[in-house]
């Protein structure tokens, strides 16, 4: 398996149009059609609950191209991000490791980051209490530095590492998700991916092939959790 978590920088083209009196109602369209797209995100009928897991595939480029060719993911999709739903009274946020650290993000700006449908996990019945204390662990860790070297327990987080080790504490210190040997290399060969050789040069260490590693493709294919259909 290979790992993913990976933010994705996009630019939005504007444009603009003149405000009078016979373009409102194109105008009061068009807000009304980018509201739709934005929970179109998620799929209709779904209420977030604290400790749902929401799945994203955020198009990252040739780093995300390298890990879709080695992870599998639920139904064949494609993840490169997941995020750990917290629900508080002011709103619904999204604990993430993404960037420069574990962060609380709003659940707009967390779906506002990709077009891409997203699909949403939620442990099994019989988990609900390690979901509710996985995310109390998982918000004491706002401020952790991300792991942009993806070694496990290096007191650093990336997207996925952060669930598996929220999880695991909840559950008494036992797994709860599953780490697996991690690959940078091509499938079928012996070579590793170019754009791995270069990402870990520019870091200075050596790839870390066969380490103990999570993605959030793995996280989805679990059998812990069912992904939620309206």
């Amino acid at each position: 398996m290979a790992l993913s978590c990976s933010s994705n920088r996009r630019i939005t083209p504007t444009f603009y149009i003149p405000i009078t009196v016979k373009n409102i109602p194109l105008i009061v369209l068009l807000i009304m059609l980018s509201s739709i797209n934005l929970q179109a995100q998620i799929p209709v009928g779904i209420k977030l609950q604290t400790g749902d897991m929401i799945f994203q595939d955020l198009d990252c480029g040739p780093l995300c191209d390298a890990i879709e060719q080695v992870t599998k993911s639920y139904d064949g999709k494609h993840f490169s991000h997941i995020g750990l739903v917290s629900v508080q009274h002011s709103g619904i946020f999204i604990i993430e490791a993404i960037g420069k650290e574990v962060q609380l993000t709003p659940l707009k700006k967390f779906t506002n980051r990709t077009t891409n449908p997203m699909l949403v996990g939620r442990v099994k019945k019989q988990y609900t209490r390690i979901a509710a204390k996985a995310v109390k662990y998982a918000l004491a860790e706002k401020g952790v530095p991300y792991d942009d070297a993806f070694l496990y327990n290096n007191k650093k987080y990336y997207c996925s590492e952060l669930l598996y080790d929220a999880f695991k504490k909840a559950n008494r210190g036992k797994d709860f998700f599953v780490l697996e040997p991690m690959t940078f290399k091509q499938p079928g060969s012996n070579q590793f991916f170019p754009v791995w050789v270069a990402y870990y040069e520019k870091l200075g260490i050596s790839i870390p092939e066969a380490e103990p590693g999570i993605n959030p493709g793995g996280i989805s294919t679990s059998s812990k959790i069912e992904i939620l259909t309206p």
